[in-house]
């Protein structure tokens, strides 16, 4: 019985670890140099203006998955127009 309680603490242990961890991931500063977002604005520039511009704004990572996750979303609607 004590054997079945001490592994469920520790699995809870490790979940809250993963999730501090992920959490501080998503959320780290952008440390890019000012020579870094204009390269990565100018290479996105043929996905369109708002797309490189969102290059040269200091944004988290969780922050740069979220426009990758809506990106995704807006493609996937424009592909299935039936127009």
């Amino acid at each position: 019985m004590a054997n079945k309680s001490y592994r469920g603490i520790v699995a809870f242990v490790v979940v809250i670890v993963v999730l501090v961890v992920a959490w501080g991931v998503l959320t780290v500063p952008d440390q890019r140099s000012t020579g870094q977002k204009v390269g990565d604005a100018i290479d996105a520039l043929p996905q369109g203006v708002d797309k490189a511009a969102r290059q040269l704004e200091d944004r988290t990572p969780g922050e740069k998955l979220g426009d990758a996750v809506k990106d995704t979303g807006e493609t996937i609607r424009h592909n299935t127009d039936n127009k």
